[in-house]
């Protein structure tokens, strides 16, 4: 099921962390990597400090298309700083088509769920956590989980 813009907006409320490092982005990574694994998910996973990627992996049956994706994502989570599925439904929402409105390239956007702005609490976004290979909402609800796995 495809969450609200306010669902989507109120969760990232609830998922803003005390503090980011390398270490931790580490931790999100691995933290999907191991369900990727556990659970045969076809998925490539991205999670960066800044733009600067800290953790890459390409799981078996992924694709290098899915590793383009997490880099597109990661690119659309980092300059809105809302979850690039927020940005997807905000999109279809106002019948908007998502690179002409923002004159964005498709090359390096993409307003696709699975990429997410990581946040510290009062700081502000310091990075994201981006999956591609499922259903973008299961993209979307797997880098959140990672997230919610250090609270």
């Amino acid at each position: 099921m495809t969450p609200s813009l306010e669902a989507l907006a109120a969760e990232l409320e609830q998922v803003q962390l005390p503090s980011f490092n390398y270490a931790i982005a580490w931790q999100i990574g691995a933290f999907i990597r191991g369900e990727a694994a556990a659970r045969d998910m076809p998925i490539a996973i991205e999670v960066a400090h800044g733009d600067a990627p800290v953790f890459l992996a390409v799981m078996p049956g992924a694709t290098p298309d899915n590793a383009d994706w997490t880099r597109r994502k990661r690119a659309v989570a980092l300059r809105f700083h809302r979850s690039s599925l927020a940005m997807r439904l905000e999109c279809e929402n106002y019948g908007w088509d998502f690179s002409k409105r923002f004159r964005l390239p498709e090359a390096d956007y993409a307003a696709s769920g699975g990429g997410v702005p990581i946040i510290v609490r009062g700081a502000g976004v310091v990075g994201t956590v981006a999956v591609s290979g499922l259903p973008d909402v299961d993209d979307h609800k797997l880098a959140v989980a990672a997230v919610r796995s250090l609270m």
